[in-house]
């Protein structure tokens, strides 16, 4: 636990738990993005997931919990130390080369957290108004409907694009981030991660928000 009381205990933990969030992005725009296979695909994949033991579903979302929780606690944490240890800034930032995403990373970090909770609300506790909650032929939920209902407007297709749009700010700089961290960057191999990093990002913003474009577009129907 001491190894967690100091500056570098916590930067590894934040790169661990952020690269782990990284790779549930991946899995998660994956599964997504079998609603291009149409109503059926989307459907049968939900199915599929909720068809697991309650259990193993419990687990997974708790393990996820504190992975989240971890990583904004101790980012928080780690802002609030760097910006009491900088009584200079000018003086820094003269020497150091930062970048828009670099110096916001606690701000969109927040802004990610709160559409987490927003994205909860929305499509797994399904309280928020204006979803179409019905079944499909086969008398299983129908995801596909709940989520075109949720995209049919421009207000709803604006909050997770900007939210996208956020998420690729964080990601571009956090990746290149875990490697420094971690001790794998060096100066030679830095220009080719932080091209990863900006791939990476970009790959995960266009997979997310083509499919709220695509349905309100009418690309994407049931």
């Amino acid at each position: 636990m001491e190894f967690l009381n100091t500056s570098i205990g916590r930067k590894i933990v934040m790169a661990v738990t952020g690269c782990s969030m990284v790779l549930f992005a991946i899995v998660h725009l994956l599964g997504n993005s079998s609603i291009f296979a149409g109503a059926s695909g989307i459907n049968a994949y939900a199915e599929h997931l909720h068809s697991m033991p309650l259990p193993i579903i419990m687990a997974f979302r708790l393990v996820l919990l504190a992975i989240l929780l971890v990583h904004v606690i101790f980012g928080i944490q780690l802002t609030i130390e760097n910006r009491v240890a900088t009584t200079r800034p000018y003086a820094v930032k003269a020497n150091r080369k930062t970048t828009f995403a670099s110096e916001n990373m606690i701000w969109t970090g927040l802004l990610l957290l709160a559409f987490i909770v927003y994205h909860l609300l929305h499509f797994t506790f399904r309280v928020t108004p204006g979803l179409t909650l019905t079944n499909d032929a086969a008398g299983h939920f129908n995801v596909f409907a709940m989520v075109a209902s949720s995209f049919s407007g421009f207000a709803g297709v604006a909050v997770y694009t900007v939210a996208m749009v956020v998420l690729s700010l964080h990601l571009t700089h956090g990746i290149q981030s875990f490697f420094q961290t971690i001790g794998w960057s060096k100066d030679t191999t830095q220009p080719t991660i932080q091209t990863a990093g900006k791939l990476v990002a970009l790959v995960l913003l266009v997979g997310f928000i083509a499919i709220p474009i695509s349905i309100f577009l009418g690309f994407l129907k049931g």
